[in-house]
């Protein structure tokens, strides 16, 4: 491992190295010393050898500078801009950028701050090193597929989840463990847990507390995703797949965090909304999950007819690709569960409309209108 942090010749990742004048992106602000400083402004040096060696080949570190990555973003249709100040107030912030303009902005502003804090809680050497020895990842594709053939209905990814900042609370009496316990005694074929802690209050700890406890379905970390250090924290405390949104990521961005995740043997769901960002995920190689989310980050409407409009265009092409749809948000009975899996889906994600019943475990048989094998 060691070898792997001082490997020569590396340029900075795309949304790493800061432009004169500017602070430093998330992973890269924590209070350091000159020369711990100059030692770490390489940050791909603390990636698995393999991916490095892959990223280098392809030719894929070139764009370092925050200004390359917002021409990116914006050549790509992406909306959500960064302040790249996570040493700053979020006052000081608004002073500069003006207010974000929409929730998901406000969540990746946050998230910015998150990241910095948890690097400097949790180097990333030291966060790469526990998730490179963790044990292996559950097969979370294969657990979608075979409750998909197993039941002949979308395969439940079911979601422990607290609060959303659309509904705000949606259960009080909240145990993450007995919640995730009575979904995969109920059917689930995977867990979803939430740990974003200020807009829906989950947590890593959540997480960890699950895979401890003996629960089986693989673990999805449903997080705002904007670094790698989350990524090898995710993989460090038990996580089998991790959520990445087109919305807030480059094509450079996905690209590299898939090959991290094809390191650490975890399953990548790529989240998209749109069509262009449909249309951008399914020019990446190497994409075995995309989930098409029926509800807007932007303006928080759910509209369902947007996994048919979406698949109506690009079904065959994601047949072809061999990637699993999983179909997300607006989804609370039989019906909803049919329409979605008329359209072409294979899977579900479904939290409020579960979690929000006395007995959630019980519920998922309302979900779908009878009991899931498992």
């Amino acid at each position: 491992m060691e070898a792997v942090l001082s490997a020569p010749k590396l340029r900075a990742a795309p949304f790493r190295a800061a432009a004169p004048g500017r602070s430093p992106l998330p992973s890269r602000v924590v209070a350091l010393t000159p020369a711990s400083a100059a030692a770490r402004a390489r940050p791909l040096r603390s990636g698995p050898k393999g991916t490095i060696q892959a990223l280098v080949r392809d030719e894929m570190l070139g764009a370092a500078e925050p200004a390359q990555w917002d021409d990116a973003a914006a050549s790509q249709g992406i909306r959500i801009r960064r302040h790249r100040r996570p040493t700053a107030s979020m006052k000081e912030i608004e002073e500069e950028m003006g207010a974000p303009r929409n929730i998901l902005e406000k969540i990746i502003w946050d998230k910015e701050i998150e990241v910095a804090e948890g690097l400097a809680r949790n180097p990333l050497k030291e966060v790469v090193e526990s998730a490179v020895k963790a044990p292996p990842t559950r097969d979370f594709y294969g657990a979608l597929a075979a409750a998909y053939k197993r039941n002949g209905v979308p395969a439940l990814i079911a979601e422990v989840k607290k609060a959303s900042p659309s509904k705000g609370v949606i259960r009080e009496n909240f145990d993450p463990v007995e919640i995730a316990q009575a979904y995969e005694k109920h059917g689930a074929a995977c867990l979803s847990i939430l740990t974003d802690e200020k807009y829906f209050q989950g947590s890593f700890e959540n997480l960890r507390k699950v895979r401890k406890a003996g629960v089986k379905c693989p673990l999805l970390c449903k997080e705002f995703v904007i670094d790698e250090w989350q990524i090898y924290y995710a993989r460090s405390i038990g996580a089998d797949a991790i959520l990445l949104i087109a919305a807030v990521l480059t094509d450079m961005d996905l690209k590299y965090l898939l090959r991290i995740c094809k390191e650490l043997g975890l399953t990548a769901l790529i989240e998209v909304h749109d069509e262009r960002e449909m249309e951008r995920v399914l020019r990446i190689d190497g994409v075995q999950l995309i989930g098409i989310n029926n509800r807007s980050l932007e303006t928080f409407i759910v509209d369902t007819s947007n996994t048919k409009t979406l698949l109506e265009k690009h079904g065959d092409a994601i047949r072809e690709k061999g990637i699993l749809v999983v179909g997300e948000s607006g989804l609370f009975n039989p019906d909803d569960v049919a329409y979605v899996q008329n359209a072409g889906v294979s899977a579900v994600l479904v939290g409020e409309s579960l979690v929000k019943q006395e007995d959630p475990g019980r519920a998922i048989a309302g979900l779908f209108g009878k009991e899931l094998l498992h």
